[in-house]
């Protein structure tokens, strides 16, 4: 290693070297000093699901973040949302098992389109990662997958996903189709806008269009369904500007010595202030969605009063401060505000489904929903 630094190496070319001439040896070490960090360590895992794995696989499981399941969940989310949304007003109303086999289908997408992400922002970002704490010993940016390797890699997945795609009426090819642009697009966002948090949300809330055509409800053919569409993927897209701004503010300081853009440094004088108004923001779009399918209170109470409830409790409980809380408080908005609005979403199905108000057939004539072409999804 010494001799590349009298080569004149780069700190990028020499941390990848270090680790790539450290086989046999668990543990690798790099001593150049880079934004104020004396070291960087890479140690292999010895516990949790990636140490279960071949050595050889373990660098692409940390690529598609097998490891960190949250960022599926968040693409996941926006899927399941509105497949219970639309799962009512389908005539016959959708059973139980399809919307369970549908919602299945959707995770398995996000899982793997997730994971598509992240090696395409990785490819993107590979001289710029090894300048930030956080991301500096991802596998491409410390040299353990190469970008001839991952490039094939992702070809796999984009297959991937493309097969569990097929699984839907043929109606969600065409309305997927168009999120792959905002995949590939969003790392350059970082570049040129101090927004990029917005063209993600852009991107992880596409699903939101979803569920509706996976159900067999043209969004184009159908006002009010396409309007509770486009509300959805409003509020989602604030949500995203929420917990991925509080995401962000892990990385606030390497990120302004890097110049990489960032909503936390757009925001940082007022940050809570922006959260909270973001915030109402994805609440009124989640009452616009209620108002524009004429659901009944449940919906209001649960899923807008919920995501409420617990929006304003991380905003005021997370400390922007502190790196170790900005992570645990993204990990739990999934499970805390995606589970309030899921679980408010799935109440509502359940009350609409045993027709507890005797308005199902009211509210299905008047979306104007013919029953739909018996497709594989439901006929199960």
């Amino acid at each position: 290693m010494d001799d590349l630094a009298d080569t004149g190496a780069s700190p990028i070319e020499r941390t990848r070297a270090q680790v790539r001439s450290a086989s046999g040896d668990h543990t690798y070490r790099n001593t150049t000093k880079r934004n104020g960090h004396d070291s960087v360590f890479y140690r292999a895992p010895t516990t949790g699901i990636l140490a279960r794995l071949p050595p050889s696989w373990v660098p692409y499981a940390e690529l598609i973040r097998l490891d960190k399941p949250a960022g599926t969940y968040y693409l996941y989310l926006p899927c399941l949302f509105s497949t219970l949304l639309a799962a009512p007003y389908v005539a016959p109303i959708t059973s139980p098992l399809a919307v369970f086999y549908t919602s299945s289908l959707f995770f398995a997408g996000a899982l793997i389109m997730r994971g598509a992400g992240c090696t395409i922002n990785d490819l993107w970002d590979r001289n710029l990662d090894p300048h930030v704490a956080r991301t500096r010993l991802r596998p491409i940016a410390r040299g353990a997958i190469s970008v001839q390797q991952a490039i094939p890699f992702l070809g796999l997945q984009l297959f991937a996903g493309l097969a569990v795609l097929l699984q839907f009426p043929s109606a969600c090819f065409f309305y997927a189709t168009p999120s792959l642009l905002l995949v590939a697009l969003y790392p350059l966002a970082k570049r040129v806008t101090n927004y990029p948090q917005f063209v993600l949300g852009l991107t992880f809330s596409w699903g939101a269009f979803l569920g509706f055509p996976a159900l067999g409800i043209d969004l184009l053919t159908n006002t009010p369904a396409l309007i509770s569409a486009a509300c959805l993927y409003g509020s989602c897209v604030a949500w995203t500007l929420v917990y991925d701004m509080i995401y962000a503010y892990q990385d606030i300081r390497d990120d302004l010595k890097a110049g990489i853009k960032s909503i936390a440094l757009a925001q940082q004088a007022n940050a809570k202030a922006f959260l909270t108004a973001v915030s109402a923001v994805q609440v009124g779009l989640l009452v616009g969605v209620g108002a524009s399918l004429g659901v009944g209170p449940v919906y209001y109470f649960l899923t807008c009063g919920g995501a409420a409830a617990t929006l304003e409790y991380m905003i005021r409980e997370v400390n922007l401060e502190s790196v170790e809380d900005c992570a645990d408080w993204f990990r739990q908005g999934a499970w805390i505000t995606g589970g309030a609005i899921s679980f408010g979403l799935f109440v509502e199905y359940l009350v609409q489904y045993f027709d507890m108000f005797g308005d199902q057939g009211r509210k299905r004539e008047a979306m104007k929903v013919e029953a739909a072409p018996r497709s594989l999804l439901q006929q199960r």
